[in-house]
């Protein structure tokens, strides 16, 4: 069977309730990148037990601005968990940084969080230590298994919703109630 190419770009992947593997077991997942080599993503919805601060002391950067110390680290993905990602709204300008739309942008450079700890930094930051990777054609492939849901990407989910609420809150946007779906696919 011939799978239509999507581009999930600036999408939510929703992990359905049957998808067990540990690393995305009930995560919303922002694509900043999917194309024919592969698709990359930040698990948006997992905090982890480090903050804003200890990563700004580790990288010898003074906070100025210290009601960002206590601001949470998300575990982005499986993959390359020492790599920052830098989730901003507004976009600004930093040295290495992904445009995802007119008000998102995704940076990994370190000027960006030096303006974070100076409160010159963007309004609304979601910060994250590895990302999510696909190889080509393997996300499609587990999207024709069920094993995802797909909307639209949502600011206000990323930055105004809690954490522990993303994951409804995304499938809400198509509608859908994640506690009231079966993990079988139905064929006719």
């Amino acid at each position: 069977m011939l799978l239509e190419p999507t581009n999930l770009t600036n999408h939510f992947l929703i992990a359905m309730p049957n998808l067990l593997d540990p690393n995305f077991f009930h995560t919303v997942t922002y694509i900043c990148m999917h194309n024919e080599d592969g698709a990359m993503g930040i698990v948006i919805n997992r905090p982890l037990n480090l903050t804003l601060g200890e990563i700004l002391e580790q990288m010898d950067i003074e906070i100025e601005a210290p009601r960002i110390a206590h601001l949470p680290i998300f575990e982005g993905g499986p993959v390359q968990r020492d790599r920052g990602f830098v989730i901003h709204q507004p976009i600004g300008q930093w040295d290495a940084m992904l445009i995802m739309s007119e008000e998102l942008g995704i940076a990994t450079s370190r000027d960006i969080l030096n303006a974070i700890a100076c409160a010159k930094g963007p309004q609304k930051i979601l910060v994250a230590l590895g990302y999510a990777g696909w190889a080509a054609g393997q996300l499609e492939q587990e999207m024709a298994e069920n094993a995802w849901l797909s909307t639209t990407a949502s600011t206000n989910i990323i930055f105004n919703t809690p954490p522990a609420k993303r994951w409804q809150a995304a499938a809400s946007q198509l509608g859908i109630d994640l506690t009231l779906l079966t993990g079988e696919a139905g064929h006719a």
